[in-house]
């Protein structure tokens, strides 16, 4: 699953039909009652679905994390719609993989340091590893972690430039910032400097971007925290779509952002 996208990149149009009609976006599997579920908990102060942010007491407001989703995400704003189909809104997923992709522009004009990783290996390990791929054919330093490291009750190791969690002989789905943290701590334990930027997404990019490393990453309707940062300035961009479709359905959406940074072959 390495390498570049082997798709043609499409244009924005294409893109958003692509994202719409695969479910990346628009009317999305996520149901209302889990997303509101989700918004409830973190307004709670329930730590897991802070996502290695430090949200403090912020954003006790069930109904101000409903604001920034439906602006950043594009859920429904109507407070009232309770149950039953919600939705992430094409034109802010396109918007927000442009804007990264002026961020993995400045990466590889200034040869930076990357660290990419993935809680979602089932669904966005290919977008890491192409952008990985990518960013180091344009002469980035993708961060090698340090070995043995342990996490989430099971290794933190890379594959492709992309660190992720293996459990057993399962790559692991993770919302949890402990696996970020542990390569963080190691590398200033050895000594080494840390990323300039990292690409990841939910507990890995909100740990990076906690500690002041500039971050970008990918969340789902379902996943408010990283939006929140965004919002607030601890992340650079937050990228809304489902998180979990058939991962060659995000090859599309791979081409047009590494396109969209100067990166495509």
């Amino acid at each position: 699953m390495g390498g570049m996208p082997t798709v043609r990149t499409p244009s924005r149009q294409a893109l958003i039909d692509h994202l719409v009609r695969t479910r990346i976006a628009g009317d999305v599997a996520t149901p209302r009652e889990n997303n509101l579920e989700h918004y409830r908990e973190l307004a709670a102060g329930n730590r897991y679905y802070w996502l290695g942010l430090e949200l403090g007491d912020r954003w006790t407001d069930e109904d101000a994390v409903l604001k920034v989703m439906a602006e950043r995400c594009g859920v429904v704003a109507d407070p009232a719609h309770r149950t039953g189909q919600d939705t992430i809104d094409p034109e802010l997923t396109v918007e927000a993989l442009e804007r990264m992709a002026v961020v993995l522009r400045k990466a590889a004009a200034g040869k930076q340091r990357v660290l990419l990783a993935t809680g979602h290996p089932g669904g966005l390990l290919g977008v890491h590893l192409a952008t990985a791929a990518a960013l180091r054919a344009a002469g980035c330093e993708i961060v090698g972690i340090p070995q043995g490291l342990r996490a989430d009750d099971g290794r933190v190791l890379q594959m492709g430039g992309v660190a992720m969690v293996l459990r057993g002989a399962a790559l692991v789905h993770t919302h949890s910032p402990d696996p970020m943290a542990a390569i963080l701590d190691a590398m200033e334990r050895e000594g080494r400097p840390l990323p300039h930027l990292v690409v990841a997404d939910h507990g890995w990019a909100g740990c990076a971007g906690q500690r002041g490393i500039e971050a970008v990453g990918y969340a789902d309707c379902n996943d408010p925290a990283l939006f929140l940062g965004e919002a607030e300035g601890s992340l650079r961009v937050t990228v809304p779509l489902d998180d979990h479709v058939e991962p060659g359905h995000y090859e599309p959406m791979t081409a047009y952002l590494l396109s969209a940074a100067g990166l495509a072959e």
